[in-house]
């Protein structure tokens, strides 16, 4: 039987990779999207240790010109699975929302949010019928859990990621097919920082479990990296 394939937007190192990682384990294919050739990243190296397993991609997400390229390249390629993980944070992670320039703002929101779902959108029709969209929002995305504040533009582009999944899946053509928003909790890498209590080990190969469960649920879900339900 053919191996099934993910498509995982972000996958150079971190999270990205080591989703890859847990996706070939479970005997899945995996094309995962870097953004330069060069240096190699460890999902290079991921390649070398699994041949013909991994196939490479470059891809800037904020490059809406690079997306619809990867579309065309990837055209009459089986993708069971897509999920975008590419996100990141402003410098300044403290900062009140009015202190922002706008020149972060809008990079912040377009990598968080805007860039995602022009991949979900061009790269949708090329997932198999029922296949499963997700993208990796975060915890901090969730309104009803902002109790401390803190991260307020990277809470904000998270929340607003949510949101154009609720409205990605409200639409005619998207009803049966498995979407979700994952949290995938305070990670040590270099965007969740040293004092993150959850290594990539302790999480990402539940979170792929999570994905790999709820490829059988139809419509969109917000859930954490154990499969719990994150309230919008």
């Amino acid at each position: 039987m053919q191996a099934k394939t993910v498509l995982i937007v972000g996958a150079s190192r971190g999270l990205g990779q080591a989703m890859a990682e847990a996706f070939i384990g479970h005997g899945w294919n995996v094309i995962g999207t870097v953004r330069q050739s060069a240096p190699a990243t460890p999902l290079h190296q991921l390649a070398l240790q699994h041949p013909g397993k991994v196939r490479i991609e470059m891809l800037d997400i904020c490059s809406a010109q690079q997306i619809a390229t990867l579309a065309q390249r990837l055209h009459g390629q089986r993708i069971d699975m897509l999920f975008v993980n590419a996100g990141t944070t402003n410098r300044d992670p403290s900062q009140g929302i009015g202190d922002i320039t706008t020149e972060e703002f809008m990079q912040i929101m377009l990598t968080n949010a805007l860039a995602p779902m022009r991949v979900v959108e061009q790269l949708e029709p090329q997932v198999t019928a029922g296949g499963l969209i997700g993208v990796m929002s975060s915890g901090q995305g969730s309104i009803a859990n902002n109790e401390s504040g803190q991260r307020e533009l990277y809470r904000g582009s998270k929340a607003a990621l949510n949101m154009f999944m609720r409205s990605f899946a409200a639409r005619p053509t998207m009803h049966g097919r498995p979407l979700v928003t994952m949290a995938p909790g305070w990670i040590k890498t270099d965007l969740g920082g040293p004092d993150a209590p959850y290594t990539i080990a302790e999480t990402i190969p539940s979170l792929v479990n999570v994905l790999l469960e709820k490829q059988q649920r139809p419509g969109l879900e917000y859930l954490d990296f154990r499969g719990n339900t994150v309230p919008w």
